[in-house]
């Protein structure tokens, strides 16, 4: 019998998309419940003990933190994402953690409070931009052909430089060819498009613009990132 997935979700959350991706790419049927982070509802805490999205409730039993349900749905749904070999499947698993890794480098990018710690978080960008060019096989996807767990984690990446070229490009994925191509070819992949709703570039513009950082700052002034 094919068990009732629920997607708990916030519409900005990065995570909640590399979720979405997966279960589009194996063809699972899910629900999608949005809830809002600023205002927890209690039924979202007794089912997160970390209080974040995404969870997948999986006929009312909830699985928690991203990584933790890409490996479930890896294990029980069809169409594997990972490769067969368990050392490119752990290389895979680590360049996962990578992509987690740049979220957080994405996350002080924009809370950055002066043009010195924006610069610095920028400067730690490109370095991570570089160690992907440098793995990036011919393409179009992270290993070649397939696409894997890896294009799923990352495509929720670049969906922030998509608002950062909005205000001049820092220098981050552009300069890198390879990252370059990649990122268009994630951009154009219908479980990547399907994750999030139509009004996300508007809503996530809208957020970083409220982070009261430097980034926020030369948002209202029409500044580039690289003044």
């Amino acid at each position: 019998m094919t068990p009732r997935l629920v997607l708990v979700s916030h519409p900005l959350c990065p995570y909640v998309q590399r979720v979405a991706i997966a279960l589009a790419e194996k063809g699972m049927a899910f629900e999608r419940v949005q809830i809002d982070l600023a205002a927890k509802p209690d039924w979202f805490l007794r089912l997160s003990p970390f209080g974040k999205t995404p969870v997948l409730v999986v006929d009312g039993r909830p699985v928690f933190e991203s990584a933790v349900i890409l490996e479930y749905l890896e294990e029980v749904g069809p169409n594997p994402m990972h490769p067969i070999d368990p050392l490119r499947r752990a290389e895979h698993r680590g360049w996962i953690e990578f992509a987690s890794a740049t979220l957080s480098d994405i996350a002080g990018f924009y809370a950055a409070p002066d043009a010195a710690a924006l610069e610095a978080r920028r400067q730690s960008l490109e370095r991570r931009m570089g160690r992907i060019e440098d793995r990036l096989a011919e393409g179009p996807w992270f290993d070649g052909d397939g696409f894997s767990l890896v294009d799923a984690a990352f495509a929720p990446v670049f969906r922030y430089f998509d608002a950062f070229d909005r205000i001049g490009d820092p220098g981050l994925p552009g300069a890198r060819p390879r990252v370059a191509a990649w990122r268009r070819h994630l951009a154009a992949r219908p479980s990547v498009r399907q994750a999030v709703g139509a009004d996300y570039p508007e809503r996530l513009w809208t957020f970083l613009a409220a982070r009261g950082s430097e980034l926020s700052r030369r948002m209202r002034a029409d500044l580039p990132v690289g003044a």
